[in-house]
């Protein structure tokens, strides 16, 4: 039986984890600017699920933000918990989950409420009740199979205001850890504070899944090394038959051709990079690639570099992510 806790005493620690109810503290506690992501598939027998969070790992803690879809009512229920009682109760009949299908849920944090976006959708605003400064452990329970819970600091690209491409911080990933699935429940290296990412190594060709497909305002992010004698690499959006964007640095042209494969045959490339080309054999690499609503916006090593408009249109059968061929991957977050 896996423990129902782990301790995440830095910065970058991953948990792995299959088991709910799972209970996990928030490192340095809840501040304006953090965002939690959860993202899994509700189980065809959920009743009910929660998220919470917490003031402490005790028996019955205060709790700030209690987040409550139920199904046996049809409706999402918000409250606190507090000194032993519930508060006011609040509701939303307008139920976003459906038995047997996956979610994201973006939890963002500000000086005055809880944000909270299902799917890519805005969904409430729950204001606090108890302080931020309180809050220092995040709880999951009910019926649901999970994916993982993602803290990312305000450090990570900003995709809340309309038109503003991702910006590079000084220290990108301090803030950052993430609680995926998996067999057990271990920690990894510390990392002082500083731009410094998760030491791991991704098998190149590079494939996985992109959880509920992509929607406005979904990112991913690829760090890594390209190759000292690399030709090229490229990094697809796929659905089941087709390559909806196709991002392909090629060194011997210096030029990064992006394209579109459907039914079998490549569209019109584009090849055009009023900046230049960012990325240089042997060396280190990050790259964000931002859904919108009209097109991809993609940034290289903090630097806004294109946009590439949509012609898959519908992005949530955009569900697959793969990198091939003269790079190592060091860090996927999706």
């Amino acid at each position: 039986m896996l423990p129902s806790t782990c301790d995440m005493g830095t910065a970058e620690n991953i948990c792995l984890k299959r088991s709910l109810p799972f209970t996990g503290p928030i490192y340095g506690g809840l501040r304006d600017g953090l965002k939690v992501l959860v993202s899994g598939s509700v189980l065809t027998s959920c009743k009910s699920f929660c998220i919470n969070f917490q003031c402490g790992q005790s028996t019955r803690p205060d709790i700030a933000f209690h987040f409550n879809p139920r199904f046996t009512e049809a409706c999402v229920v918000w409250n606190s918990f507090e000194r032993g009682s519930w508060q006011q109760e609040e509701r939303n009949h307008d139920m976003p989950f459906y038995k047997g299908q996956a979610f994201e849920i973006q939890f963002l944090v500000n000086s005055t409420s809880y944000q909270v976006v299902v799917n890519g959708k805005h969904y409430v605003d729950f204001k606090h009740r108890i302080p931020i400064s309180k809050v220092d452990t995040i709880g999951v329970s009910g019926e649901l199979d999970m994916a993982s819970i993602s803290l990312q600091g305000s450090s990570f690209p900003d995709v809340s205001a309309p038109g503003s491409g991702p910006v590079m911080a000084s220290s990108p990933y301090q803030t950052n850890m993430t609680y995926l699935p998996g067999p057990a429940c271990q920690q990894n290296a510390v990392f002082p504070p500083g731009p410094y990412f998760q030491t791991q190594t991704y098998t190149v060709p590079y494939r996985a899944s992109i959880f509920g497909g992509l929607y406005p305002s979904r990112n991913i992010v690829l760090s890594g090394t390209v190759s000292p004698d690399a030709c090229r690499f490229h990094i697809n959006l796929k659905t089941s038959s087709n390559i909806a964007f196709h991002l392909n640095p090629r060194f011997h042209e210096n030029v990064i051709v992006r394209n579109t494969n459907q039914y079998g045959r490549w569209g019109s490339e584009e090849r055009d990079l009023p900046s230049g080309m960012p990325l240089s054999r042997g060396q280190n690499f990050t790259i964000w690639i931002l859904c919108e609503q009209q097109f991809f916006r993609v940034a290289v090593n903090g630097q806004h570099l294109f946009n590439y408009n949509h012609r898959v249109s519908n992005l949530q059968q955009i569900d697959q992510l793969e990198v091939e061929g003269d790079v190592t991957l060091s860090k996927v977050q999706v």
